[in-house]
């Protein structure tokens, strides 16, 4: 069976409590569960990490290896500082669909570049928790196509 592994950053675990007018009202257990079911439904395994830590999140990264087909990582706020993370996407050789609840591009100034992005395969940005649902319909389809980017 196909795996994908969804790696949430710093800060995520406290989605449904913090700023919803920002990341609306559904918890990371929320999201998480609708994308084992999105999963099933595809036939696709799906593992949820989330980490406060950048070098926890880089160890996923690189045991990712041979395990998962396919990662959809919201780095959080380190998006636009994390070289490290950026690096462990670019070693190995894993499509990474980097995922935004928020538009990072229409709020502060310093929020609207990643470092992350070009080490990725796609960005999907401001849809809240659909950009999750996005990602993982992405992910299925890079799948079926044998990982092969169709852009």
């Amino acid at each position: 069976m196909a795996r994908v592994l969804v790696l949430h950053g710093p800060n995520l675990n406290l989605l449904g409590e913090r700023e919803e007018e920002i990341y609306g009202s559904m918890t990371l257990e929320q999201i998480n569960n609708s994308l084992q079911q999105q999963g099933k439904a595809e036939g696709v395994g799906v593992l949820a990490f989330q980490s406060n830590h950048e070098g926890e999140l880089i160890n996923q990264i690189h045991n990712a290896r041979g395990n998962f087909d396919v990662i959809i990582l919201n780095p959080g706020a380190l998006t636009h500082y994390s070289y490290a993370i950026h690096d462990a996407i670019r070693s190995v050789n894993i499509p990474v669909i980097e995922v935004h609840m928020s538009n990072i591009a229409a709020r502060e100034s310093w929020r609207s570049r990643s470092v992350v992005t070009p080490a990725a395969w796609g960005l999907i940005t401001g849809f809240g928790h659909l950009s999750y649902q996005l990602a993982l319909t992405a992910a299925c389809h890079l799948i079926k196509s044998d990982g092969k980017n169709s852009s």
